[in-house]
């Protein structure tokens, strides 16, 4: 091919180029599989608008068709998550939203906020069906396998002990539902980040600032193990499709697979940044990270100094093997679509970006 540059311009569909057009070509060429034929494809991410205010969390309902984000300002936001549209926003809370879950249906959303409250939704019309005040402000929260408890926590405030609250939840009928927790947990010194029901719903899975991750037996509100997983706080906690184990984000700059019964370190994800979300993809051994440097210091740091971008590593080999740039701050949250064919974050800068994987990510072997 080199040899011939006669030839290479006709193959070049009959137009004359440069010699240095043509060394850019094979550039192309090489560095692209191999194959002549092949162009690259970029992802071009649907961009979300409806939050002046940082994102806390995005989440997708069981089908993958639907997408909530929650934010520091007062109104989470409902979107289709093919295309981006905004469907609705649930208005009534008067603080920021910190976490949400839906019900496996996609009839209710549950949302915890700095208000005190912790609210059931009517998903599909944003009615406000039921709301549990509490006298802190309520940070996490999760659906029991059947939905018929709800755990939510709240935050140490006024002298009061941070908490895990257990309330038993008709999500049918509200009529009779009571507002105060069946059982409370109290929890040592430290924020609670993130909150899950495991093994059947007979156990609690919860992250705390201080990098410590605990068991609790539902029942009994005994502690039944605890480790300290991390050096710093837990900014984010989610768990595997199967159940098996969670991986957690935290501001020591690392991310890790932790097994739930043992509370073993399977691997680590080291970053050189803050991490301050971190999801498991269901359909490939791969780990999704967001962070970057603190938002303090945005203003004076440029985005791709900043490590604003959303970062791939392999769950296994625990080695980076791609990104995607494009928010202008910290990414605060990620989720991969429950078919793992698309992503989601939500940044600093009230964006939220969602991604469609184009086809290499299916063809390519990264490994």
């Amino acid at each position: 091919l080199l040899q011939n540059l006669d030839r290479c311009q006709r193959l070049c569909l009959g137009h004359a180029v440069s010699l240095a057009d043509f060394d850019w070509r094979c550039d192309l060429v090489v560095g692209y599989n191999n194959s002549l034929f092949q162009t690259a494809a970029k992802m071009r991410p649907y961009l979300l608008k409806g939050h002046e205010r940082p994102l806390t969390q995005v989440k997708y309902n069981k089908e993958g068709d639907l997408l909530v984000s929650c934010a520091k300002n007062l109104q989470p936001c409902l979107w289709f998550a093919e295309d981006g549209k905004r469907i609705g926003t649930y208005e009534g809370h008067n603080g920021a939203i910190w976490s949400c879950d839906i019900t496996i249906d996609s009839e209710r959303l549950v949302t915890c906020s700095a208000d005190q409250t912790v609210r059931i939704w009517d998903l599909p019309t944003g009615q406000e069906l039921h709301q549990i005040k509490m006298n802190e402000p309520c940070r996490a929260c999760n659906l029991s396998v059947g939905e018929q408890l709800l755990a939510f926590t709240t935050d140490s405030f006024m002298g009061a002990v941070p908490q895990i609250h257990i309330v038993d939840m008709d999500l049918r009928e509200f009529e009779n539902q009571g507002s105060s927790p069946k059982a409370s947990i109290q929890c040592p010194k430290g924020r609670i980040t993130r909150v899950y029901f495991t093994d059947h719903n007979r156990t609690l899975f919860s992250s705390h600032d201080g990098g410590f991750v605990r068991r609790w037996d539902t029942e009994t509100g005994k502690m039944l193990q605890e480790s300290q997983v991390h050096e710093d706080a837990i900014q984010d906690m989610q768990v595997s499709p199967d159940g098996g184990y969670v991986v957690t984000a935290s501001l020591d700059k690392t991310a890790k697979l932790i097994d739930i019964i043992s509370l073993e370190t399977l691997k680590t994800y080291k970053t050189g940044r803050y991490v301050q979300s971190a999801a498991i993809s269901p359909l490939y051994d791969h780990v999704l990270l967001g962070g970057g440097q603190d938002a303090s210091q945005v203003t004076t740091t440029s985005a791709k100094a900043g490590g604003f971008e959303a970062r791939f590593y392999h769950k296994i080999y625990a080695e980076e093997f791609g990104n995607v740039r494009g928010h202008f701050g910290p990414i605060n949250t990620v989720a991969f679509s429950p078919d793992g064919r698309s992503f989601t974050t939500g940044g600093e800068d009230g964006y939220v970006r969602v991604h469609h994987f184009d086809m290499d990510y299916f063809t390519t072997r990264f490994f």
